[in-house]
């Protein structure tokens, strides 16, 4: 573990049900599965359900080598009910379940406060016990290391003050264009794309934000560079994941040292070849 940089997702862990069986997943397990493909010692940090689903997730993380600090609780664990259209996902979550109610643990500090990257969302700030295991871990961050607020807009589920305490939090920031909408609205921003992530970086002091367009193209900006790579167009499986294996690559081949254009064209190749397949947890080797 000395070797490898530490970096961890914070969040939701759930079953995906998707038409073609269930999947294990939820963003920042995803984020930290991928950061471990790409040479990373990732940790999850999440809760489960005393029950069966929950059982069967350890096994998941355990068969799929991922590390974990995972609380058991008494909320069932958590599933998500996916229908795909032309591949493109849509999501009925479930409320009250297992990673709701993420505890507080010592072990969970320990390893934060030797983390060099930590990703976080929206999604599992939705319930209080979680929102605040997130905000206390998040604080005990190292100044230098990557905190990815990966917004991942779901449903009913967000709300600005919840979104800018993040972004407070943070010190980088990943958005699709869809989500970018939203954002333009709830901050009273008449500005071309660009402009917005120019404003998000210099009203938050921000390192870093992401923005992704699906099919069509990713931009990274930073304070003073900028990078652009059309998506590669690949026969579609599914995209379950692919935001989460964009920016578990990028963030790790940061951390190795890469350009921002390498590391911009590492993850882009990464997240075309997870919307190959199905699910989220797809082996690469970028």
């Amino acid at each position: 573990m000395k070797n490898k940089h530490i970096v961890i997702g914070i969040g939701e862990l759930l079953w995906d049900i998707l038409p073609s069986g269930k999947k294990a997943g939820g963003a920042p397990v995803n984020f930290t599965f991928h950061a471990s493909q790409t040479g990373a010692a990732g940790y999850a940090i999440s809760a489960l359900g005393n029950d069966a689903l929950g059982n069967e997730l350890m096994h998941e993380l355990d068969k799929n080598k991922i590390n974990y600090l995972i609380e058991k609780v008494d909320y069932p664990t958590g599933t998500v009910e996916v229908t795909l259209n032309e591949g493109i996902p849509r999501y009925v979550i479930n409320e009250n379940v297992a990673w709701d109610y993420i505890p507080l643990t010592d072990s969970m500090k320990q390893l934060v406060s030797e983390a060099d990257a930590i990703c976080f969302g929206t999604l599992a700030q939705r319930s209080l016990v979680s929102r605040n295991t997130t905000l206390a871990l998040l604080k005990l961050v190292k100044a230098d290391a990557y905190r990815l607020y990966d917004i991942n807009l779901r449903q009913h589920f967000y709300s600005k003050d919840i979104i800018e305490n993040s972004l407070i939090h943070a010190n980088s920031f990943k958005v699709n264009d869809e989500e970018i909408e939203v954002l333009k609205k709830l901050f009273s921003l008449d500005m071309e794309n660009e402009q917005v992530c120019h404003w998000f970086i210099s009203r938050f002091g921000l390192r870093l934000v992401i923005l992704t367009a699906g099919e069509l193209y990713s931009t990274v900006y930073t304070p003073d560079e900028m990078s652009t790579i059309e998506t590669p167009k690949v026969e579609v499986a599914d995209t379950v994941g692919a935001g989460d294996c964009f920016s578990g690559v990028l963030i790790t081949a940061f951390l190795k040292g890469k350009t921002l254009k390498e590391a911009h064209s590492m993850a882009v190749n990464a997240a075309a070849h997870v919307c190959s397949c199905q699910g989220a947890w797809v082996a690469h080797t970028i």
